[in-house]
């Protein structure tokens, strides 16, 4: 059975698929242009950088007990390329999969997939809503309030920096910059 590339286009199809939740839809195009947004920076193939981080949590919705191990299965189904699923099921390091990221594609996804979150609700309790104001220094403000997105792994945000030899700050400045180009798609354009 032969591989093929997929197109965004098909990427898109496929998460729409397996996802009607509004909120992962999102999480997905926040993730998708941050990595489009590091490929760039780094040199690297933005199409397909894109389409890994748009389809990254292709099986949280339906399927969360199996989170990873699914999308791999999925995407096998479609013939993906066996680059493309293992840097997918790699963001899922430490929590429900043992594949370490080792390529920089791997360590950008799994440093900025949690980290997307938390810059998401700070940009929703400013007074803009948006991200085009807001600053890495806001998010590493709310870092420290342990409640505040609870949800987030900040260790998995710090382990990834790590990997990247990347400081917070800058991760965090370069999340903000690809989240910006589409803030529009994941509303948080704001009035800014």
């Amino acid at each position: 059975m032969t591989t093929t590339v997929p197109t965004r286009e098909q990427a898109f199809a496929l998460l729409n698929q397996y996802n009607k939740n509004e909120s992962l839809i999102k999480h997905a195009l926040a993730v998708e242009g941050v990595m489009r947004y590091f490929a760039r920076k780094r040199q690297e193939d933005e199409e397909k950088w894109g389409v890994i981080g748009l389809i990254h949590d292709l099986d949280y919705e339906q399927f969360p007990e199996e989170h990873c191990r699914k999308t791999e299965e999925i995407l096998k189904q479609n013939n993906w390329p066996q680059e493309y699923i293992r840097a997918v099921v790699s963001h899922g390091w430490g929590i429900c999969s043992d594949v370490e990221p080792k390529t920089e594609l791997e360590k950008v996804l799994y440093a900025i997939d949690e980290l997307t979150g938390l810059v998401v609700t700070t940009a929703l309790v400013r007074p803009s809503k948006s991200l085009m104001d807001l600053k890495a220094k806001s998010v590493k403000k709310k870092w420290k309030d342990k409640r505040f997105a609870a949800g987030v792994d900040r260790s998995i945000i710090e382990k990834g920096a790590k990997m990247l030899g990347v400081e917070l700050t800058e991760l965090i400045t370069d999340t903000i910059m690809g989240m910006r180009e589409v803030a529009d798609k994941i509303g948080l354009k704001g009035e800014a």
